[in-house]
């Protein structure tokens, strides 16, 4: 019988693979339409010799390094299998497996908790900063300005662009491995520019919340704005690991405006994508992330915002007016509870037509040529928009006090919102976001 083998081993540990990961393996051995009944045996063992599917290797908790050298020595004996990247913070390794070493790693490495498919994660300011208090706040007789305070986009990339300066500090490359910064696709250049753009090119009329903030650029999106479960990872486990390198100068925030479809687990923690972040975030890093563009229906967070723990932004549409009277929510923001039963977003900012930073000849660039502001800039909407703003604000909150933990500053950022009467949680979080009542008074 076509399938007989996988199909069991597939019943028999359902529970230690994820249904993504099931179908995908089920869907790549399916049998050909016209193939004889005599040939479907001998096909099936070609199939399950050739066949590869990327996934997320996740050991039992303290045996991460055990549990490596059993799957070494269980993968080595089949070809075209590989060990790639190691996520010691959740005890995790990305691989490719042909079905028949993913049947054999079920049955005899007792050290694996689960194993996941490499899912696909996408990426999903002239008024923006004025209509969310963020402009010219002052403590301590001087401008606030995120000074000191480094963030990492976890994105396409980053331009070099003339508003950013010398402030991008850092760059690293899980796509390309390329060395110098840049931006093919252009959505991380519009974030960088969102949360640190210091109007420069300008004459300082377009420009973010944190204009003095440094920017770590970590590229884990590809030219069309695709990556991989496995690249998200890398980009997260890669700002952990720089801060215990770099303990002096670390990264204080990372702002993810990116995600993909939540996947119903038994309990949100068991997804890969939320357990890194919440790993970054319990090693101090504030982790700001989108909440998604698949509104206006309930249930919609993507992951990781769907996390308990990290800041969920939703996107207002500001109607282009520092007036918050005509403001109201983007039909396109995610609206809670999340697929787990949690209130989410945590809070909302403008997010609809937000002018920022351009990345010449990238995608974007290419193909949104309407959208291009003058020479340097675009007009980008999204949640995307909305979350490297908040991301901003947070700079020039741990600017004035950088004791602040990440609940701190959840709790003030949610704290200071401006409600809006009988509006509900699951679409407005804590309500707008308002950088004034935010930023602490020391």
């Amino acid at each position: 019988m076509y399938r007989f083998s996988t199909v069991k081993t597939m019943r028999m540990y359902a529970n230690k693979v994820d249904k993504s990961c099931r179908d995908k393996v089920m869907g790549m051995l399916k049998p050909f339409r016209w193939t004889p009944c005599f040939l479907h045996k001998p096909l099936e063992a070609i199939m399950r010799k050739v066949s590869k599917v990327s996934v997320i290797v996740q050991f039992e908790h303290e045996s991460f390094s055990k549990g490596c050298h059993e799957f070494d020595s269980i993968i080595k004996k089949h070809l075209r299998c590989k060990r790639k990247c190691e996520f010691p913070s959740i005890s995790c390794c990305s691989a490719n497996l042909t079905p028949q070493a993913l049947e054999e790693l079920l049955a005899s490495c007792s050290l694996v908790k689960k194993i996941y498919l490499n899912r696909e994660v996408h990426a999903l300011l002239d008024t923006a900063v004025e209509s969310s208090n963020a402009r010219n706040i002052v403590r301590n007789e001087s401008e606030v300005t995120g000074e000191g305070v480094n963030i990492a986009i976890i994105d396409t990339g980053v331009h070099p662009h003339e508003d950013l300066g010398d402030r991008l500090v850092e760059f690293v490359d899980f796509i390309n491995d390329r060395t110098e910064p840049y931006d093919d696709n252009g959505h991380g250049t519009h974030c960088a520019g969102d949360a640190a753009g210091d109007g420069t090119a300008s004459g300082g009329d377009i420009a973010g919340p944190a204009p003095k903030a440094n920017i770590v650029g970590v590229k884990a999106l590809d030219k069309n704005g695709a990556g991989s479960l496995e690249t998200i990872i890398q980009g997260v486990q890669w700002c952990i690991d720089y801060n215990e390198e770099n303990s002096e100068n670390p990264i204080h925030i990372i702002s993810m405006s990116l995600g993909s479809s939540a996947q119903q687990y038994e309990d949100e923690s068991d997804d890969p994508m939320v357990q890194i972040v919440n790993e970054a975030w319990d090693a101090g890093i504030v982790v700001v992330v989108a909440a998604g563009n698949s509104g206006p229906e309930p249930y919609t967070i993507a992951s990781p915002g769907i996390s308990r723990q990290v800041i969920t932004v939703g996107a207002l549409d500001d109607k282009n007016t520092v007036d918050r009277s005509d403001d109201e929510i983007a039909s396109f923001s995610s609206r809670g509870p999340t697929i787990y039963g949690v209130d989410k977003p945590d809070i909302v900012a403008p997010g609809v037509n937000i002018t920022a930073l351009r990345s010449p000849r990238s995608s974007l660039d290419k193909f949104q040529k309407r959208d291009r502001v003058g020479t340097d800039y675009i007009t980008l909407s999204g949640t995307s928009m909305a979350t490297p703003i908040v991301a901003g604000i947070i700079a020039l909150m741990l600017e004035v006090d950088p004791e602040l933990t990440p609940d701190d500053v959840k709790e003030r950022i949610r704290n200071g919102a401006d409600l809006w009467t009988d509006k509900d949680p699951n679409v407005y979080g804590a309500g707008y976001v308002n950088g004034e009542n935010a930023v602490p008074t020391l």
